[in-house]
């Protein structure tokens, strides 16, 4: 372990420990900052068995501090955490909703909840980078900066940060894919604009801070500076004169500097307790084009901090949400306010979402590279936990901004709970949704005696809706747990009762007091001849099942609820299954499913599983 990464242990670790000890009476312990510390460090994680050794006594020392040096000693190292462990005390001690959203700091209202005439608009920013659509955890930015904006009747930007056409390369498709899912999820974005587009600016920019003294260009390799910046010594360019930094960094742009050659660096402060904020890289050349046509000529790209900084105060963006692990990345920009002599905005941190529900890794390049693989069909796949996935299966996107909003902005992870986001969409698709039976790969059985057609409800709570008319013909298919004991009933919903005699269905009447008083299980059917094959697409894997011939007159995108199964978007009608389709199978995106045996030939049903 160098000095640098130990010095970065100790300071990361003390900043924990102190939000610990605040936490818990003062005493902070090592093992309960240990997931917080390596998840906001990754790089952490390989000194695995070293970092509580370091991290150690620096706990210790803190929880030697009374409350009040262990405030000051906060407000000195990470002010921000400070005031989310005030806003978070005061949000505790509300007589609120704890989790809905807090108000903006610094946002003053008049007594009808409209902005007061103290502060300007609220102007707050979506920056994603177009690296590919969206998972389900970049929902969370849109929700919550989309409510925020409603709630005060802001402005809201969308700046695609794309200004990294290596590491993590724009893919091309995902502009567009990106700002649909902004409007899936209830909002639209006052002005979009790609920072691609912007380089002429950002060179502006560096140019000035390198005449106001605040950039340098510097050619020290890596290992280099490294070396010196850990030793908190500054590197031989860092005082050289400001017209040799303009004419390198000019030949930086014009592309006559190779990649690692050179770079520019803000002049911060070189012996700062945070090695990462001593003289960071405002500007690289990059080789790799950029896919965009109208970037690809440039070669001497801005890093984020820089770019995003100067965004930031041209767009004139008063509030910043952004991840606890983006700390430095303020302290950062603040050096470059500075020598401009800007207000910097104000910043929320939050902590980072957990989503168990899925085998696929919430991770954009991951999903990628499965979807390259073979192993996910697209992105929406609905194995994968995308929005697209999402949406395909019939989920609102005003249900998952629900589910982001109750979140909140705590900078602690978060748990998020699939369950919230099926909750609210059942409550917004529930009375619109019909209901229809499927079976999933049924029993079949003869039915003697009953009535030619079953009559259930279109809806239970929508009377005038009428019926449907399934026909019984001479059998039926039940699922296979639902198949009685030889001389048991069951109550066919919407047909009647039957007993189970012979390996078959006798009809035995519609009292329904059958299953009020004696507890007859109710269950659902389909017409053995007359049902319709239905391939079921879910996140576990696809369901091959029959459903009563009605479920072919609704149109894709349409949402029933299949009674006991659940809800499910249809995805299309196919014709003979000979390619002819009426729905959204053949956009690109997703399979259709392996053919099913006993189907080939035939008509069937796509439809996307929601949630029960």
């Amino acid at each position: 372990m160098d000095e640098e990464l130990r010095e970065r242990i100790e300071h990361e670790a003390e900043v924990h420990a102190l939000v610990n000890a605040l936490k818990h009476d003062g005493t902070a312990e090592v093992g309960a900052i240990m997931g917080s510390l390596m998840g906001e460090n990754p790089d952490f994680r390989e000194h695995g068995d070293a970092v509580p050794e370091v991290a150690g006594p620096v706990t210790d020392r803190v929880s030697d501090l009374d409350s009040e040096g262990q405030e000051k000693r906060l407000g000195a190292l990470a002010p921000d955490r400070l005031a989310a462990l005030e806003a978070e005390a005061a949000e505790a001690g509300s007589d609120g909703d704890e989790r809905s959203l807090p108000d903006l700091p610094d946002v003053a209202e008049s007594e009808d909840g409209e902005n007061g005439e103290k502060d300007e608009e609220v102007r707050m920013r979506l920056a994603p980078n177009p690296n590919g659509p969206w998972h389900l955890g970049n929902a969370r930015m849109p929700a919550v900066i989309g409510t925020y904006k409603t709630r005060y009747d802001g402005w809201m930007l969308c700046r695609f940060d794309d200004t990294d056409p290596e590491t993590k390369r724009p893919d091309l498709e995902a502009y567009d894919a990106i700002r649909d899912a902004i409007t899936y999820l209830g909002f639209e974005p006052d002005e979009v604009i790609r920072a691609s587009d912007r380089l002429p600016t950002y060179y502006e920019y560096a140019r000035e801070l390198i005449d106001r003294g605040g950039a340098y260009t510097c050619s020290c390799s890596a290992a280099e500076f490294s070396e010196l910046k850990n030793a908190g010594e500054p590197c031989p360019h860092r005082e050289k004169a400001v017209s040799d930094s303009r004419t390198e960094f000019d030949a930086m742009i014009e592309g006559e500097t190779d990649p690692g050659e050179r770079v520019l660096r803000v002049r911060t402060d070189i012996t700062h307790p945070n090695p990462a904020l001593r003289d960071w890289v405002a500007f690289r050349v990059i080789d790799t084009p950029h896919p965009r046509e109208a970037a690809s000529e440039f070669r001497c790209w801005p890093l984020l901090d820089f770019q995003s900084g100067i965004d930031d105060h041209l767009t004139s963006i008063s509030h910043i949400i952004r991840g606890i692990d983006l700390q430095d990345s303020a302290k950062r920009q603040r050096f470059l306010y500075d020598y401009f002599d800007w207000e910097y905005p104000e910043v929320i941190h939050w902590g980072r979402i957990r989503i168990d529900a899925y085998d696929v890794p919430m991770s954009t390049s991951r999903i990628k590279g499965l979807i390259e693989a073979g192993d996910l069909d697209g992105w929406d796949d609905p194995r994968a936990p995308t929005l697209a996935s999402l949406r395909r299966r019939g989920i609102e996107g005003e249900a998952i901004t629900e589910a982001m909003v109750g979140l909140g902005t705590s900078t602690n992870d978060a748990d998020l709970s699939m369950s919230a986001i099926y909750a609210a969409n059942r409550e917004r698709i529930d009375d619109e949704a019909d209901r229809a039976f499927l079976v999933r790969d049924g029993v079949e059985k003869t039915v003697i005696g009953s009535p030619t057609t079953g009559e259930p409800p279109v809806h239970p709570n929508h009377d005038e809706r009428g019926v449907r008319e399934i026909p019984v013909g001479g059998a039926v298919c039940i699922e296979s747990e639902d198949v009685p004991s030889n001389g048991e009933r069951v109550w066919l919903k919407g047909l009647g009762c039957v007993r189970h005699t012979r390996n078959a269905f006798e009809f035995i009447g519609t009292d329904i007091d059958v299953v009020r008083e004696e507890g007859v299980p109710v269950i659902h059917w389909v017409p053995a001849d007359e049902s319709r094959p239905v391939l079921l697409r879910t996140p576990e894997g696809d369901v091959h099942g029959r459903a009563e011939p009605g479920i072919e007159r609704y149109e894709p995108s349409e949402k029933v609820q299949f009674e006991r199964v659940g809800f499910a978007r249809i995805d299309a009608q196919e014709r003979g299954r000979n390619g002819a389709s009426n729905g959204d199978t053949d956009d690109g995106t997703g399979d259709a499913g392996e053919e099913h045996e006993g189907d080939r030939g035939t008509d069937r049903t796509i439809a996307y599983y929601a949630h029960s």
